[in-house]
């Protein structure tokens, strides 16, 4: 989507390089090994931060080896239940959980995803025990929740949205600080009483480190001018539900250390491993 409208503006032929694998670390290293003359970016998500604490021996330095560039934004988690299951609000889990440690299931992305990582900080947060049941990947996850193999779902409020609107799962409480635009009414863990709590998938772009402030701000004019685009920007506000930031460097960079910091300790805090 950013491809097109980046090619326009910086006047030079963009390729799109999929690159899976190691959560990501794979292509990342391969931008961070680049030549930093605005040749290479890293388009990634919010798995990005979680590679130094859950790869033991990760191919790059995530807060060295590239420099952020550009946040293009975030979107909530959600967490959802199926609908046999009796619980209203997340604080009926919490009840629920307290009467039957580690009895409630809930199932995620995989291990080491940040939906797995929010479930786990508000369990300790609400003194609880929840059972983790990974996928991989959202999808059979979902699928599972909904036929009632687990009790409860964490994914992105994307995927999870047509689920919740067409009932086959019912939300219980989102992870933003403010509710999402689709989901006006389900509460978000503050107001569930999780003081500060936070928990968004999020997208940014990356240069290789070293790469000059004047190559950088031309490439973040040109990517931030193709995603402000009304089709570009329409796609990705009502179908992805992300809350188009459009953050240069300076910002993007704090919100960066932030994730590394929160997240990188409930890794550490709870020994989880990625799965391999």
């Amino acid at each position: 989507m950013i491809a097109a409208g980046a090619q326009e503006r910086l006047g030079a032929t963009v390729i799109v390089e999929n690159k899976a694998g190691a959560m990501g670390s794979i292509g990342a290293a391969q931008v961070a090994k680049s030549a930093a003359d605005g040749s290479s970016f890293l388009v990634t998500f919010d798995s990005h931060a979680l590679l130094g604490a859950l790869i033991k021996k990760p191919p790059l330095d995530i807060e060295t080896d590239l420099e952020p560039m550009l946040l293009v934004g975030t979107a909530p988690y959600v967490i959802a239940a199926n609908t046999s299951r009796p619980y209203k609000t997340f604080a009926d889990v919490d009840a629920a959980a307290k009467q039957q440690p580690g009895g409630i299931t809930y199932s995620s992305a995989g291990p080491g995803t940040l939906g797995h990582l929010a479930m786990v900080l508000l369990a300790q947060r609400s003194g609880i025990e929840l059972t983790h049941v990974p996928y991989k990947g959202a999808s059979p996850a979902i699928v599972d929740t909904i036929g009632g193999h687990v009790d409860l779902v964490i994914a992105s409020i994307a995927i999870l949205l047509p689920q919740l609107e067409s009932g086959k799962l019912r939300g219980l409480m989102q992870t933003g600080r403010a509710p999402a635009a689709a989901l006006k009414d389900l509460p978000t863990a503050v107001d569930s009483g999780f003081a500060d709590f936070e928990a968004l998938a999020w997208w940014g772009v990356f240069a290789p480190k070293g790469t000059p402030p004047a190559v950088i701000e031309r490439a973040n004019a040109a990517f931030t001018d193709a995603l402000e685009q009304e089709a570009v920007s329409r796609q990705l506000r009502e179908t992805q539900q992300i809350n188009l930031l459009l953050d240069g460097p300076e910002r993007f960079r704090t919100f960066f250390a932030r994730q590394i910091d929160v997240w990188g300790g409930v890794v550490r805090d709870n020994d989880i491993r990625a799965s391999s």
